[in-house]
């Protein structure tokens, strides 16, 4: 294969024009740096699948202790090439993989793949290794370090160590994968060559010292071959440029598909030790994807199997769903799981019933009630077509679950051919969920256009998906609250403070802001109260008030007794120095003070704080408020 030309799959126009990640996923030359004719060895995968995949460009290993590794000239070092790469693959260990980096940039090669770890996952030294990394390849972009590689499934271009490339044959499709984990690039590729669903380009990302996430969401958002992208996400290191190509996946129809993980205290420390990622609160993420109209998926198996259904399926008009069985127990786990999702399961009217009644007039088997069980009726193709044609007709049903039972493992082609048969008269998704382990069969309804799944919960997730396949999403404006030398002035007398402020402290900063609250008035001490009790200002409050204390270590004062209500006036004193005794017999904290408010009735508590999260930035917490 050395010095081919580029063949059919992989030719592009030429020039600078098309960027380095275009050159990293489309290369017409590959140096492999590290090499090995052993196939034993991690290094002596490369060459061999890029081979046993179909790469028509020139592969040039470089290891200066052989000649040749699998028929292909050797070379010594990288200064030796007969041509410059388009891409370098580092196979070497981290001490030496920096030399190599700088050699190929020395070279002009457009872009490289650091496999190797020990770098920012590490800690402070494996993070300085890594800056050093970067700064060695220079202008030349930099895939990893601590990653897989990357699989252009379209082209048949295996840029990977991955073990997942054992398999013959990969199924090509328009489903983009990124990873940040190099062992879940792995583990989705294998899981969908199994289940024979069709992949566009695969990237995992690793500790991402360059090409990030938002980068190759940029390539692919651009990429014809692919309509839908699915992400496996630790972290977001530009999360203002992530929501603007969120953006712009929703305006070209291109569906974003993301399982974060963190959502648990040991997988966040997890994903830091990892790749070095920093995982922020979940719950941020959550408003992140809902605000950028990306789908979330919540079950690991679920992000292949959502964009499988996006990718294969047209947008479900409705939430009324058919299913037809030969597996009664099989379909109750549907039908349940779809109910969980708010989806409806309903019987036939009066007309499509009839239709499925003169089917069979005779016969000792009924098709009276959704879901429609033809396991009486026996396997039989014709009465399968003519059932699904009907459902699929009707104007009862938004969309069909074909649920497979036992009884299609002898005849595995009767069910993708029925389906087949009916795809011209109707625009209504349909899917289907394999009851018994039957991976062929999997893998050929998926291979034929049917999303298939292996598990009831699949069902309803998919369907959920296409039912909320998200519009372009609103963007999220700033709003330019109050501003000027009074709010900066209030707000830069508290930038000094650390820790919790007090409740007066909080609404003075508020109100700098232009957020108004009741009327209030601070007070020291019980006897100040007494006194306080029985002038002007306390009777423009009105007959009862609030008595709070206030203090900015008691963050739930009710629950230390430090709020009371309805308190009259002329019992201020003494209700003030009975609630100083109780917050100090249950905190053990002596109040700073004491806030006498206005008691208002008839209106809405609510919480409303403010976040700054070290990775996603700025967040308003709005809440219930009161003791909630």
């Amino acid at each position: 294969m050395q010095g081919a030309a580029s063949a059919p799959g992989t030719a592009r126009p030429e020039g600078p024009v098309l960027g380095p990640l275009a050159r990293l996923l489309q290369p017409r030359s590959v140096a492999v740096i590290g090499a090995s004719a052993d196939p034993a060895k991690t290094s002596g995968r490369p060459v061999e699948y890029l081979q046993r995949h179909g790469y028509q460009g020139a592969i040039y290993p470089v290891n200066p202790r052989y000649e040749q590794i699998r028929g292909l000239a050797c070379y010594a070092r990288l200064e030796a090439l007969p041509a410059v790469p388009d891409v370098g693959l580092v196979l070497l260990g981290a001490e030496r993989a920096q030399e190599a980096v700088r050699g190929l940039a020395a070279l002009g090669t457009p872009a490289c793949i650091v496999l190797a770890g020990g770098y920012a996952e590490a800690g402070a030294q494996g993070a300085a290794r890594q800056a050093a990394l970067k700064a060695a390849a220079g202008p030349m972009r930099l895939l990893g370090p601590n990653t897989i590689g990357l699989v252009n499934v379209i082209d048949g271009i295996t840029l990977s160590a991955s073990g997942a490339l054992e398999a013959e044959a990969l199924a090509a499709g328009p489903i983009a994968l990124v990873s940040q984990s190099g062992g879940i690039f792995s583990s989705l590729l294998s899981r969908a060559a199994s289940a024979g669903i069709g992949l566009s380009r695969l990237l995992a990302t690793g500790n991402e010292a360059d090409i990030d996430v938002c980068d190759c969401l940029e390539y692919l958002l651009a990429d014809e071959a692919t309509r839908v992208i699915a992400l496996y996400i630790e972290s977001l290191r530009d999360p203002p440029r992530f929501r603007a190509l969120a953006a712009r996946a929703a305006a070209l129809g291109k569906p974003l598909v993301a399982y974060k993980v963190g959502r648990s205290e040991p997988g966040a420390r997890a994903a830091v030790s990892h790749t070095g990622a920093i995982a922020g609160a979940d719950r941020m993420y959550e408003a992140l994807f809902r605000q950028a109209g990306v789908i979330r998926a919540r079950q690991f198996s679920e992000l292949l199997d959502i964009p499988a259904a996006l990718a294969l399926c047209r947008p479900l008009a409705g939430r009324r769903i058919a299913l037809v069985t030969s597996t009664g127990g099989a379909a109750t786990l549907v039908t349940d799981n779809l109910g969980l999702q708010g989806f409806e399961v309903p019987d036939p009217s009066a007309q499509t019933a009839a239709r499925l009644a003169a089917i069979g007039p005779d016969a000792d088997w009924s098709l009276e009630h959704n879901p429609f069980d033809v396991t009486l009726a026996g396997f039989q193709p014709d009465i399968l077509r003519e059932v699904f044609s009907i459902v699929l007709q009707s104007p009862d049903y938004d969309a069909l679950i074909v649920v497979v039972g036992a009884s299609a493992l002898r005849h595995p082609e009767v069910i993708p051919d029925a389906i087949d048969a009916c795809r011209a008269v109707t625009l209504k998704p349909i899917l289907a969920y394999i009851s018994p382990a039957a991976p062929a069969l999997l893998s050929l309804l998926n291979r034929r256009g049917v999303p298939a799944f292996q598990a009831p919960e699949a069902c309803a997730a998919a369907l959920a998906a296409l039912a909320s396949r998200p519009a372009i999403p609103v963007a999220v404006q700033a709003v330019s609250g109050i501003s000027g030398p009074a709010a900066e002035a209030a707000a830069g007398a508290l930038v000094t403070r650390s820790g919790l402020l007090d409740e007066q402290e909080s609404r003075r900063l508020f109100a700098a802001f232009g957020i108004g609250s009741v009327r209030e008035f601070a007070l020291d001490s019980a006897a100040q109260a007494a006194a306080w009790a029985g002038s002007p200002t306390a009777e423009a409050l009105g007959e009862t008030v609030v008595l709070k204390v206030r203090s900015a270590r008691i963050a739930h004062k009710s629950d230390m007794g430090g709020v009371r209500l309805g308190v009259r006036r002329e019992r201020i004193g003494a209700e003030a120095a009975a609630m100083i005794g109780e917050v100090l017999g249950r905190s053990g904290q002596v109040p700073e003070g004491l806030l006498v408010q206005e008691q208002v009735s008839g209106a809405i508590e609510v919480l409303l704080g403010f976040r700054h999260d070290p990775q996603l930035g700025p967040a308003i917490v709005l809440g219930a408020g009161g003791v909630l």
